[in-house]
């Protein structure tokens, strides 16, 4: 199939999609003559699964191991795991990280008094060196 239906098959762009094929997430045929690269069922699972991986937030070398875990059948699952419990205490770290930035931008609009005066703690407070 050409890249336009592998992408719609995969609810990818096909921007995202010839992307993933230049870096060799996927490796599609490609025509001699005309260069265009012919997509499989199995790239198009593969782009699927990629797809899934990046909203979980697993960025690409991440998705790589993942898609290698993936295709070989004999892996421990102790090995997925281990990455997905990696990328748990990511999202633990920057949760923390936005609750106290929304602390602190709450903590400034609470003492801003949004009125016709100049005189802002947000924009002070933004800029303290």
């Amino acid at each position: 199939m050409n890249i336009g239906k592998a992408a719609s098959l995969s609810g990818l762009t096909i921007k995202t999609v010839r992307y993933y094929s230049d870096i060799g997430i996927i490796k599609p045929d490609t025509h001699s003559k005309t260069g265009y690269r012919y997509f499989t069922d199995d790239d198009v699972a593969k782009l699927q699964f990629v797809g899934k991986a990046r909203k979980f937030n697993f960025g690409i070398d991440e998705c790589r191991e993942l898609l290698a875990l993936y295709e070989n059948k004999e892996r421990p699952s102790k090995d997925v795991k281990k990455i997905t419990l990696e990328k748990i205490s990511e999202i633990d770290i920057k949760l923390s990280e936005l609750k106290s930035l929304k602390n602190q931008l709450s903590k400034l609009a609470l003492i801003c008094e949004g009125n016709e005066k100049s005189q802002c703690p947000i924009l002070d407070a933004l800029s303290d060196r």
